[in-house]
């Protein structure tokens, strides 16, 4: 009787556990794209470290499409032309922005992860920066990877890599800022830009020696027009005087 009565507990129990089972593997499976993110690492970086390489890995969430670019806006401290690109997929470029940085071109095969590599002039004076990412794939899909803490009650954060500063070597210093690209007092960039500001000189005193010579016509003319007036009428008086005489 005990052994009758054991085995519908004894189903029972192996339903259980298979019911559990599956949601265990779905709850798995539903939460693995949720574990992509974007990571950022460099060997000793420490504050104010100068010519450092970041390494930037980011994991895809698509199957279906390609990742084609990474947007990152830069942390306080670090300026676009502060960043030089090392490497990346075969084709990437970068592209400087009002702020920050993108890299991209054509577009990684689906389900493909990204990895690049760039070098900062200089880290800034902080215990950690963070790098906001917006990744953008083929089809038009945008993980944006920006948030800097946990969302409460946990799940997908979609949070921005964020870099762990040592504190700064003994001695080291702010850099100056880099150079602006564009030089205060605007110089022609070509011979060619050069030769197109040539003819408005040349423009300007042809227009002055054709205005001389036309003055200078002028006055020959007056010139001529009385001398022969004065002949014109010295003719006519030594005609008139012949006249009377005879």
């Amino acid at each position: 009787m005990t052994r009758i009565a054991g085995r519908p507990f004894a189903r029972r129990l192996s339903a259980v556990t298979a019911v559990t089972g599956v949601a265990l593997a779905v709850s798995f499976s539903l939460a693995v794209p949720a574990s992509a993110h974007v990571e950022v690492e460099s060997k000793g970086a420490s504050a104010l470290a100068e010519n450092v390489t970041l390494e930037f890995n980011a994991e895809t969430e698509s199957d279906k499409a390609g990742i084609a670019k990474l947007e990152v806006v830069l942390p306080e401290g670090i300026e676009p032309a502060d960043i030089t690109y090392k490497d990346g997929p075969a084709g990437w470029k970068i592209t400087a922005t009002n702020r920050g940085y993108s890299v991209g071109g054509p577009a990684v095969g689906a389900g493909e992860d990204v990895a690049y590599a760039v070098t900062v002039r200089q880290l800034p004076d902080a215990e950690s920066v963070a790098f906001k990412t917006l990744q953008t794939y083929s089809d038009g899909r945008v993980d944006r990877w920006i948030e800097l803490e946990e969302p409460a009650g946990g799940g997908h954060g979609s949070l921005a890599p964020i870099l762990e500063l040592a504190p700064a070597e003994p001695g080291a210093k702010p850099l100056s800022p880099t150079p602006s690209p564009e030089p205060a007092t605007r110089t022609p960039s070509s011979p060619a830009e050069a030769t197109e500001t040539a003819p408005a000189t040349t423009e300007a005193g042809g227009a002055d020696t054709e205005d001389a010579g036309t003055n200078t016509v002028a006055i020959v003319a007056v010139v001529v027009i009385v001398l022969a007036c004065v002949g014109g009428g010295a003719w006519w008086f030594r005609r008139r005087s012949g006249t009377g005489t005879s």
